[in-house]
């Protein structure tokens, strides 16, 4: 079940959302930044904030009454920002991802928006082709990617963002 997440579920999604993206538990599934970052992919506090401003959806797909996955969508007039997109290192490849995308077309739709934009991490050629597979196309537009104390790159490799958008019918 796919619903909108609200502030009860922070903490469960924060754990979610770091195990996904970082650490050995990030490992188990094939999305990982495990190899090129560490440090946190978010925090409780953030995930409050982005919860808290009106034009943030974090939507949350649920099963057996555990988040297993969820999406940010944010609202950029005239075209809605994917990010975040995470599942469970242990159901990757379930199909969850994919409903996830699907219904963010469907909020997209919705809100009179005509795009889905997102930004991915050059190097991450296996979800460039995912996302590929599922209707999104590489713009050629690069973003530089952010210094900070959270996200803390680990490789050699110079790392940047690809921007990469999806018409909506």
């Amino acid at each position: 079940m796919i619903t909108k997440a609200i502030i009860a579920d922070v903490s469960e999604l924060n754990k979610l959302i770091n195990s996904a993206y970082r650490g050995e538990s990030s490992k188990k599934g094939w999305t990982t930044e495990a190899n090129i970052l560490e440090g946190l992919r978010t925090t409780e506090l953030e995930l409050t904030e982005t919860i808290a401003n009106t034009k943030n959806t974090i939507l949350k797909f649920t099963e057996n009454n555990q988040i297993i996955g969820c999406v940010l969508l944010v609202e950029k007039e005239p075209q809605l920002y994917l990010g975040m997109l995470t599942v469970s290192p242990e159901l990757q490849n379930s199909g969850v991802g994919k409903k996830l995308l699907q219904q963010a077309e469907i909020h997209a739709s919705e809100l009179g928006l005509s795009k889905i934009v997102m930004t991915v991490i050059s190097v991450r050629e296996e979800l460039i082709a995912w996302y590929n597979r599922n209707g999104y196309v590489a713009t050629g537009a690069r973003e530089p990617f952010p210094a900070s104390d959270v996200h803390i790159p680990i490789t050699n490799q110079p790392l940047e963002f690809i921007v990469m958008e999806k018409r909506i019918e």
